[in-house]
C-alpha cells in the first residue's frame, strides 16, 4: 500500500497540463471577438457607428494582449517545471478558470465604459486580471515550494521568478481601486501591467 501512495505522490509529465492550457486560452481569446459588432446603423451612419464602439476596441485589444502575455509566461514557467503534482495541476484549473472570466469582464466594461456605471465595470474588470494574478503566482508559488521545479535551477531564479510574479498582484490590486476615481485611468494601468509583462524575464 505504501508503494502505491508513493508512486501517487510521484509528479507526473506536464503535457496533459500544457496541452488542456493552451486549449483554453484559445478559447478565452477567441471569445472576446464576439463582443465586437455594430448595432443599429441608419443608411450612411456605420463610420459613426463604428466609431461609436471604440470603447470595444480599447478593451479587446487590451484583453487579447494580456491573455495572449499571459499565455506566454505560462508556456515559460511550465519550461521550469519537471513534473506536477495533484495540488498543482488543482492550482493551474483556477488559474484557467480566471482566464475564462475575462471575455465576460471585457464585455462588461466595453458596455458600460463612459457611462454612470463605468467604475463598478473597470473594477470588475481589473478585479479578474487581479484574480488571474493571484492564481498564476500561487502556481508559481507552490511549484517552488514543492521543488518541482526542472533541476539546475537556483533559488536564486526561483526567487526572481516569485516576485516578478508577486508585481501583478500589486498593479492589478491598485488598478481596482483607481477604478472608482478613472475607470480610463484604471484601464490604463492594466494595459501597462500587460506591457511590463511581455518582457521577458532575466535570469
Amino acid at each position: 500500500m505504501a508503494q502505491t501512495d508513493n508512486a501517487e505522490a510521484r509528479p507526473t509529465p506536464t503535457g496533459r497540463t500544457e496541452s488542456f492550457s493552451d486549449g483554453v486560452f484559445a478559447v478565452a481569446v477567441t471569445l472576446l471577438v464576439l463582443d465586437l459588432g455594430v448595432h443599429n446603423v441608419q443608411p450612411g451612419g456605420l463610420a459613426t457607428a463604428l466609431g461609436r464602439e471604440w470603447p470595444h476596441y480599447v478593451t479587446f485589444v487590451v484583453s487579447f494582449l494580456t491573455i495572449g502575455i499571459i499565455w506566454s509566461n505560462h508556456h515559460e514557467m511550465f519550461e521550469r517545471i519537471a513534473g506536477v503534482d495533484r495540488p498543482l495541476v488543482l492550482l493551474n484549473l483556477v488559474l484557467l478558470l480566471s482566464v475564462t472570466v475575462i471575455p465576460f469582464t471585457t464585455g462588461l466594461l466595453a458596455a458600460y465604459l463612459r457611462g454612470a456605471d463605468e467604475h463598478v465595470a473597470a473594477a470588475v474588470y481589473a478585479a479578474s486580471f487581479l484574480l488571474l494574478s493571484v492564481t498564476f503566482t500561487a502556481t508559481n508559488t507552490w511549484a517552488a515550494r514543492r521543488r518541482l521545479w526542472r533541476a539546475g535551477i537556483s533559488p536564486e531564479e526561483m526567487s526572481q521568478q516569485l516576485g516578478r510574479a508577486s508585481i501583478g498582484l500589486f498593479v492589478y490590486g491598485a488598478a481596482v481601486g483607481l477604478a472608482f476615481v478613472s475607470a480610463v485611468v484604471s484601464l490604463v494601468l492594466c494595459a501597462l501591467a500587460a506591457v511590463y509583462y511581455a518582457f521577458p524575464s532575466r535570469v
